[in-house]
């Protein structure tokens, strides 16, 4: 099995030791993304559905880069600063994920990286 690092412009660079995604033979591990503008390095400001779009912009175009989409995850994991705001998240993310959601686990955290709300990681198929 061969192991091939993704990187994009298109979505935050790691503000830490790890690669935005790993791309093997027949899956896309990403790392976790949390609700930063790509070109600013800066947390969207605003609510949990503003960064929670963001986390989502930020998975797709990694996705793209690795040559998979949104249409081929598998399984998320989702880690909420705060349980209540579940409700919130959850509506944003059906948007993205329609009839065929994948599989999920969500998770509430004592803090995200910034101060995000919302952190979203993804498996995927290749496309």
């Amino acid at each position: 099995m061969k192991k091939k690092v993704i990187q994009t412009d298109k979505a935050p660079k790691a503000i830490g030791p790890y690669s935005q995604a790993i791309r093997t033979d027949s899956l896309i591990y990403t790392a976790g993304q949390i609700g930063l503008d790509p070109a600013t390095g800066e947390l969207v400001a605003g609510s949990v559905e503003e960064q929670t779009r963001q986390v989502l912009t930020n998975l797709r175009n990694v996705l793209e880069a690795a040559g998979s989409s949104l249409e081929n995850v598998v399984k998320t994991t989702v880690f909420l600063k705060d349980m209540n705001d579940f409700p919130k998240m959850n509506s944003i993310y059906a948007e993205s994920f329609g009839e065929n959601p994948p599989a999920r686990s969500t998770v509430a955290v004592a803090g995200l990286p910034k101060g995000g709300l919302v952190e979203i990681e993804a498996v995927a198929l290749i496309a």
